[in-house]
């Protein structure tokens, strides 16, 4: 199949392909003697493991490196369960950083309540945010 009947297939853009070939995620195809590249079934399987590893939250470098190892006929299994404690345990550290913002924002929302909007003068500053950020 050509470019655009893959990108059709797998449901990206031919500009995706043409990027994940310089980058080496995606084979360099054969080309049919008017210069046509020319893809085959392998093509659409490995941009659905593409996207299937982008939705993990995997960069396209991490994905790149999986497979490689393939390539080379290894077993990925370790490589991938690494890559993918190392995103829990970011996700993880993110999750703890948004609920300590969340209720600092919680609790500077609950003392807006409070604060009487006449007593806000200061043409440079919201009483709100500064008097939280000071208390």
């Amino acid at each position: 199949m050509q470019i655009g009947e893959l990108a059709n297939t797998a449901g990206v853009t031919t500009k995706t392909i043409r990027y994940y070939e310089s980058i080496g995620v995606l084979d360099e195809p054969a080309r049919t003697d008017s210069g046509y590249r020319s893809y085959g079934p392998a093509a659409v399987e490995r941009l659905d493991f593409v996207k299937q590893a982008q939705s993990t939250g995997l960069a396209l470098a991490e994905i790149k490196s999986i497979l490689e190892i393939k390539d080379q006929g290894g077993q990925t299994c370790e490589h991938t369960k690494a890559l993918l404690r190392q995103h829990l345990d970011e996700l993880d550290e993110r999750i703890i950083e948004l609920e300590a913002a969340r209720v600092e924002l919680q609790a500077m929302y609950r003392r807006a309540g409070s604060l009487d909007p006449a007593q806000c003068t200061d043409a440079n500053r919201c009483q709100i945010i500064t008097d939280a950020a000071a208390g």
